[in-house]
């Protein structure tokens, strides 16, 4: 299977950039996982959008498009559980 390219839309970036330094570890491990497998186990389609999804990384979410066609990954957000939704 071929490797997705992940980018972070700016406002996504920001968020993670201001996490602590184990938080984006962490997180950073799972975002490159999906290069490989853009929808692992345990990934939610969000309902009432056409292409979100979501993974869990802890207490943290991280929010993401998927465009087969090119091959991409868009990072739309990176938040605590109880932000990530409003």
């Amino acid at each position: 299977m071929a490797q997705y390219e992940i980018q972070f839309k700016a406002s996504a970036a920001k968020e993670f950039r201001k996490l602590g330094q184990d938080v984006k570890a962490r997180l950073r491990k799972a975002i490159n996982a999906l290069k490989s497998e853009p929808r692992p186990a345990g990934v939610k389609k969000l309902a009432g959008a056409m292409d979100l999804y979501r993974i869990r990384v802890g207490d943290y979410r991280v929010i993401y498009e998927i465009d087969n066609d090119a091959q991409l990954i868009v990072v739309t957000r990176v938040r605590h559980r109880r932000d990530v939704y409003q």
